[in-house]
């Protein structure tokens, strides 16, 4: 972390504070994290519980300085140990902020989605989020679901917004800043994110597992970055795919090792515009049967 970049005297009336995203999953959360933030940390795929972790993304402006938590979406099918401890990330990342965001799918609202609201506190500002809105028809269509979706809790304030177009962000951020509490900024004013480099390869990789395979990803996949080290302005990264199954490893590597081979390309391209250097990575397949019920394995790896 470079000190050097922290505002040497903030506004007196400068606020910094902790928001956390939720929704059910699938409704768009890491797409609007990235969006806030104006850069892409956390990854998106349109498979449902794409986020295994809870990333924090860091906005600072003259004002203020806004630190949000992507959590996963929460999960109430496909019962494991996995499952249950991304659950567990949801309740605890919604403990210990100022504020949250709650994000729901326009002209979509049901049971799922009302699970996630039982878990939202009394006692801090929750801001309803509505997303995708060019699936309404019309604005009164829209006026509509909001109105009705209002009925189910008491929100501090509503917004309406493209997070895949990034409409609507700026006003967001401005429902949001009031419930920042006044305070210096926790992170430099060029941070993006608390997420370390390693970090972020591994989810680069994963990112492009959900996009290239689709629904013939397995649900029990994950990544680890078994090497990771930067050597005269080269960085060297060596990343497992760890899968349930033997028949899994065929399916993520695919005829003649095309699937894989453009899922370590498209990988490589985005981690070198990431950390702004050249980067050599070395991708494959490794079977770990029954991973994803394995707590102490999950623990390993931060979930």
């Amino acid at each position: 972390m470079n000190l050097e970049n922290f505002p040497s005297s903030p506004r007196p009336d400068f606020r910094c504070g902790f928001v956390a995203i939720v929704g059910r999953p699938n409704v768009g959360k890491s797409t609007l994290m990235n969006h806030l933030i104006g850069q892409k940390i956390s990854i998106t795929s349109k498979k449902a519980q794409t986020t295994r972790h809870k990333i924090t993304g860091v906005y600072t402006d003259d004002g203020a300085q806004f630190i949000f938590v992507d959590t996963p979406g929460f999960q109430t099918s496909h019962r494991n140990a996995l499952n249950d401890r991304l659950n567990q990330n949801v309740t605890e990342a919604i403990g210990g902020v100022d504020a949250v965001a709650f994000v729901v799918e326009a002209m979509r609202f049901g049971e799922a989605d009302r699970q996630v609201l039982r878990l939202l506190p009394k006692s801090r500002p929750v801001v309803l989020v509505v997303n995708k809105i060019d699936r309404a028809k019309s604005k009164a269509e829209l006026d509509g679901f909001i109105e009705t979706v209002r009925q189910e809790f008491d929100f501090a304030g509503v917004e309406a917004v493209s997070a895949k177009h990034g409409l609507r962000i700026g006003e967001l951020l401005a429902q949001l800043r009031p419930f920042l509490p006044p305070g210096p900024p926790l992170y430099p004013e060029d941070a993006v994110t608390d997420r370390s480099g390693r970090f972020l390869a591994a989810e680069i990789v994963r990112e492009k597992l959900f996009r290239h395979l689709g629904e013939e990803l397995p649900y029990a996949v994950n990544v680890a970055v078994e090497q990771f080290e930067e050597e005269d302005g080269l960085y060297r990264i060596y990343i497992a795919v760890l899968v349930d199954k033997d028949g899994q490893k065929a399916i993520i590597i695919g005829k003649g090792g095309e699937k894989l081979k453009k899922i370590s390309t498209e990988a490589r391209l985005d981690m070198e515009k990431l950390f702004g250097t050249k980067v050599f990575l070395k991708v494959w397949v490794k079977v770990k049967s029954g991973w994803a019920d394995d707590v102490r394995f999950l623990r390993e790896f931060g979930m």
